[in-house]
């Protein structure tokens, strides 16, 4: 499941106008409430931000109008966006202050490198999934070191992850 719709009106709505002030703020609540029921009901949610610099964001854009692979990926829609940056990060800010549960949290990850993104989403879905099963009494079997062992880690992407560790999630 995918929170894009859920936070849409936080977000779009609330920097393109589209939402009245009070819908927007009656929003969080109602995302709250939503998150609330479902993990009431056993569903895990794990909510995820990829956060890329605006030079990363400009480095992307440029390729995808280059590369004529992806030129499909980029409209006028997302140059226009980007001039709202601002506005944006203030809103997805507030959107963690407000959305940011212990049934529900947010974590923030960082994106500049797609390679390091993927790794850290997948070891939090993994530990989030352990403590889950865990806190339920499940047994888990011992894997983890031989994993870790395994896995080969670029220097660049073990810098970018040393300082990630250092940061907390939202």
């Amino acid at each position: 499941m995918t929170a894009h719709g859920t936070v849409r009106r936080v977000l779009v709505e609330r920097v393109e106008g589209f939402a009245e002030k009070d819908e927007w703020k009656r929003a969080y609540k109602e995302i709250n409430d939503f998150e609330k029921l479902l993990t009431d009901d056993h569903y895990i949610i794990i909510k995820f931000w990829f956060h890329i610099s605006k030079d990363e964001q400009l480095r992307r854009f440029k390729e995808r109008e280059e590369n004529p692979l992806k030129r499909w990926k980029i409209t006028s829609e997302d140059w226009r966006n980007r001039e709202k940056w601002d506005d944006y990060l203030a809103a997805a800010e507030e959107m963690f202050e407000k959305t940011d549960k212990p049934n529900a949290r947010w974590h923030v990850i960082a994106g500049n490198n797609k390679w390091y993104a993927r790794v850290r989403t997948l070891k939090l879905i993994v530990k989030t999934l352990e403590d889950y099963l865990k806190m339920h009494h499940v047994d888990l079997p011992q894997y983890r070191d031989e994993v870790e062992e395994e896995i080969i880690i670029p220097d660049e992407v073990a810098e970018e992850e040393a300082v990630q560790n250092t940061d907390s999630d939202v």
